[in-house]
């Protein structure tokens, strides 16, 4: 009988403890630097990359003025690859040429040559009618 008095007498200490327990998880839990910094990391502006990969989405689109945006940010965020930069440069240079903007075009051409001398476009991007021109020009003055 003796032990059943101390069981009695222990469970709500025993209860006590667990929440003692679910209090010291919440403090390490605040202190834990390591979630602090993957929960920054998720809020984080999306990078230079995927920056580009979205101008392009939306040039594709047909929405140019998104699309500007997110190149120009790109380049501006620091695309490391020289490859990337001539990318975000053509890209901006057909939407400068697909809205009249003949001088944008030309330099953004310039811009994809500087980042990545052995930048190209395909034939059938060479051959569009819009943009070709302009291409072939600046090609052949470097």
């Amino acid at each position: 009988m003796r032990l059943i008095h101390i069981l009695l007498l222990l469970a709500p200490l025993l209860a006590g403890c667990e929440t003692v327990q679910k209090g010291v998880k919440s403090v390490t839990d605040a202190l834990d630097f390591d979630k602090e910094r993957a929960k920054a990391q998720e809020t984080q502006l999306p990078s230079a990359e995927s920056r580009l990969k979205t101008g392009i989405t939306q040039y594709e689109d047909g929405s140019y003025a998104q699309a500007q945006r997110s190149l120009q940010s790109a380049l501006a965020s620091g695309l490391t690859s020289r490859t990337d930069q001539a990318q975000a440069y053509k890209y901006l240079a057909f939407i400068y040429c697909v809205t009249d903007r003949t001088a944008q075009c030309r330099q953004e051409f310039n811009n994809a040559f500087s980042a990545d001398p052995k930048f190209a476009l395909t034939a059938a991007e060479a051959g569009h009618p819009t943009w070709g021109p302009i291409f072939r020009s600046v090609a052949r003055g470097r």
